[in-house]
């Protein structure tokens, strides 16, 4: 039987289909570009670990060709950069490919080449590479460890995981993001997002060349302009030196496997977003500026303020009147304001004063100086004549402002404290002078007589406290326990928390410093932030420790009152015993059962002591404070939050067994109670939680924290502010970049 030649045809064509898709797919599976091969338009590559896609695309509307780099697994094409995005192909003939120098070249339908990376590159050997970070990247065959060009140095739209941001200070030099002119044209559009060099570093999107949106200074942690920056991408964000100066931002999500993308929409929005893989859509994560008018750059004009909650948004700041009435009354308030009353800087009586304005977003165009604290900036700020505001913030220092205050927005919660300077007068709102020297005046003798009486009252009731514990010391029973002759029942419990009313015994403050010497340094255990501790041996050779709170100290009765009210109702093998207590005149100690080994930072940051706590001691010892720390969350009548857990407040007793100490600063939960607020954030930075330290949010979690920070330095040996590089300001980030390299 004769063949059949229509058969051999169609069976020589299916081969021939076969291999070309097996060579096909062979191509489209490397994640690289060598010399003498090309991408053609219809084909592409496809990073090491699929993550991204290098190939020709059109955009949605438009019959154009481009080269982008987009994510390989999205349902929906999300270009994160593109090559030629101003000289488009009109055909589907484009090749992508190394010339004959050693670039990365673009060539169009006709052969012409449209775009090349234009490099200085080693050798005309070159390869180009896909990374799985969604970076291209050409390396010359001279080196093939060093890149001859970045994709992420000459970004579009998109900044990415990894990327980096720089900013010259020096040179005003800013490394942008460029919006599409639609979302059909990737050529540059009119919107840019960038670090701004001026000053502190700020994320700015800018309309051509004017401003439209900032984020407020970077403190550290997170820019202070975006209130929920905190709780959403928190130690992700971080700012570095190169040895040129240079600053850059990178950022870090904290699930690495996590698809998410920054990009400077067409519109002018900054948007955030994860991919949803399980829904098959992009999630937004946080957008700027959002809808709100407030959100608008400077929409109130200098020395003005916005507030989406009033109605107009827009006031002028205390002591400041519309600059044109008849503008402001018809909605036009780019003029802003003007002060109602110059400022006095040079008269010879300080007449000048400040308008403490809180949450609020901090003023553009901020100067720096060297401060230890708000009071020395506050002078600082006297000092400059020119100065209109001061505000010191934590992580960024004494911040000072010497033009017209623009672009300050009130926030509902978070947002910082500014100090905007006023004259005096300014200062008492709209009373008249006359009336507040009157009512001074009688505010003063009203005061005065109600002091002369109260000290009277005081006096005599003290004298009878003296009185009955004259002459007594405190004596110690056969088992141990203090006997009840000694002391007298004192009454010390908490103003608005109910079920802490306890009787302690009161110590004879005449006995306490004839036992210390006068409570001289022979005696001292140790010292704080809050005063000195001394050693007293009672009869029968029993040593107590007598914490004596200075004068100058910080804490004041009502802390005192807790500190001693907490320990009396806490007991457990893991919390320092207290034994009582002594109140004189301004003099205020507690006593409790003696630490012989004093406390744990004077092992584990001693270069000659620390080989004493091998690692079986160190983990009993974290093992203890662990028990403490849930005793007081959970085990405990009373639920305490401690605030202030660290090394110092860790006390060893003779068998190195820890025990929590200070309770000063600790606050009592009700049962339902999860979280609460201060005003007055208390504690030592380094071990406080991001929420308590910045918005004065606390719970068990900010324990949790501390504990985590303290257990760091008990596996490293190292002190949390022992940390000091470009890398790292503290044991967490230590700790953080150790994880990246595993």
């Amino acid at each position: 039987m004769a063949p059949n030649f229509r058969s051999y045809s169609n069976l020589f064509i299916w081969y021939f289909l076969i291999n070309f898709h097996v060579v096909s797919v062979f191509i489209s599976a490397e994640n690289r570009i060598t010399r003498g091969q090309s991408v053609r338009d219809g084909e592409e590559i496809i990073s090491k670990e699929e993550r991204f896609v290098l190939g020709f695309f059109s955009p949605v509307g438009s019959d154009f060709r481009y080269v982008g780099i987009w994510y390989n697994k999205v349902e929906n094409q999300s270009v994160v950069w593109v090559a030629n995005r101003e000289n488009p192909i009109s055909g589907n003939g484009g090749d992508l490919r190394i010339g004959n120098d050693g670039n990365l070249i673009i060539l169009n339908e006709n052969g012409d080449m449209i775009w090349s990376t234009n490099a200085t590159v080693a050798s005309d050997n070159s390869t180009a590479v896909l990374m799985d970070t969604g970076n291209l990247v050409l390396f010359g065959s001279g080196d093939p460890n060093k890149a001859s060009w970045k994709s992420f140095d000459h970004s579009t739209d998109t900044f990415l995981p990894s990327m980096r941001v720089y900013m010259n200070v020096s040179e005003v030099e800013r490394h942008v993001f460029t919006s599409w002119r639609s979302a059909s044209d990737p050529r540059a559009g009119k919107y840019s997002l960038g670090i701004d060099p001026r000053g502190s570093p700020q994320i700015v999107i800018w309309e051509g060349t004017s401003r439209k949106w900032r984020s407020g200074n970077w403190n550290g942690l997170i820019f202070v302009g975006v209130p929920g920056m905190r709780a959403i991408y928190l130690y992700g964000f971080k700012l570095n030196t190169e040895g040129d100066g240079r600053l850059y931002f990178t950022y870090t999500p904290s699930n690495s496997t996590d698809l998410i993308r920054f990009w400077i929409r067409w519109d002018g929005t900054e948007r955030q977003e994860r991919w949803n893989a399980g829904l098959d859509k992009w999630d937004l994560i946080q957008s700027h500026p959002v809808d709100e008018e407030c959100d608008q750059y400077n929409k109130c004009g200098p020395f003005g303020k916005c507030d989406v909650k009033n109605r107009p948004a827009c006031s002028c700041i205390q002591g400041f009147v519309p600059q044109d009435l008849d503008q402001w009354s018809r909605g036009n308030w780019s003029g802003g304001c003007t002060r109602r009353k110059k400022l006095e800087c040079l008269s010879e009586v300080k007449r000048d004063g400040f308008f403490k304005a809180e949450r609020v977003k901090l003023p553009d165009f901020v100067d720096y100086v060297g401060s230890e604290d708000v009071k020395q900036c506050e002078n600082k700020c006297l000092e400059n004549c020119s100065c209109t505001a001061y505000a010191f913030v934590s992580g960024i220092n004494c911040m000072i402002w010497s033009r017209e205050l623009v672009d300050i927005e009130q926030f509902a919660e978070g947002g910082s404290t500014l100090f905007v300077r006023l004259d005096r007068s300014e200062l008492g709102g709209k009373s008249k002078v006359k009336k507040i020297v009157i009512v001074a005046v009688v505010l003063v003798g009203i005061i005065c007589l109600s002091a002369s009486i109260w000290l009277c009252m005081r006096k005599l009731k003290f004298g009878d406290r003296l009185n009955k514990t004259k002459n007594e010391m405190p004596k110690v029973s056969p088992s141990g326990e203090f006997s009840s002759e000694f002391s007298g029942p004192v009454d010390l419990s908490v103003e608005g928390q109910p079920g802490t009313s306890t009787e302690l015994a009161l110590f004879n403050f005449s006995c306490l410093a004839a036992a210390t010497n006068n409570f001289s340094d022979e005696n001292k255990l140790g010292q704080g932030g809050f005063g000195h501790v001394y050693k007293v041996t009672l009869p029968g050779n029993q040593e107590i420790a007598v914490k004596r709170l200075s004068i100058k100290s910080s804490q004041g009765l009502e802390e005192f009152k807790n500190e001693i009210t907490l320990m009396a109702k806490l007991q457990h093998r893991n919390l320092v015993r207290l034994l009582g207590c002594c109140i004189q005149v301004e003099e205020k100690m507690i006593i409790y059962e003696n630490m012989p080994n004093k406390s744990l930072d004077s092992f584990l940051f001693d270069p000659a002591k620390k080989a004493q706590i091998d690692w079986r001691k160190r983990f009993a010892i974290i093992e203890g404070i662990a028990r403490g720390i849930l005793y007081l969350h959970r085990d405990s009548r009373l639920r305490i939050i401690h605030r202030d857990l660290k090394a110092s407040n860790i006390l060893l007793d003779e068998e190195m067994n820890p025990k929590i100490s200070d309770f000063g600063m600790a606050r009592i939960f009700g049962g339902n109670q999860n979280e609460a607020n201060t005003n007055r954030v208390v504690g030592t930075y380094g071990y406080m939680a991001p929420e308590y330290a910045m918005e004065g949010l606390f719970s068990v979690k900010s324990d949790v924290y501390s504990f985590g920070v303290l257990l760091l330095e008990i596996v490293s040996g190292r002190r949390n502010t022992s940390f000091r590089s470009t890398d790292h300001s503290n044991i967490i980030g230590y700790v953080c970049l150790l994880k990246s390299h595993f």
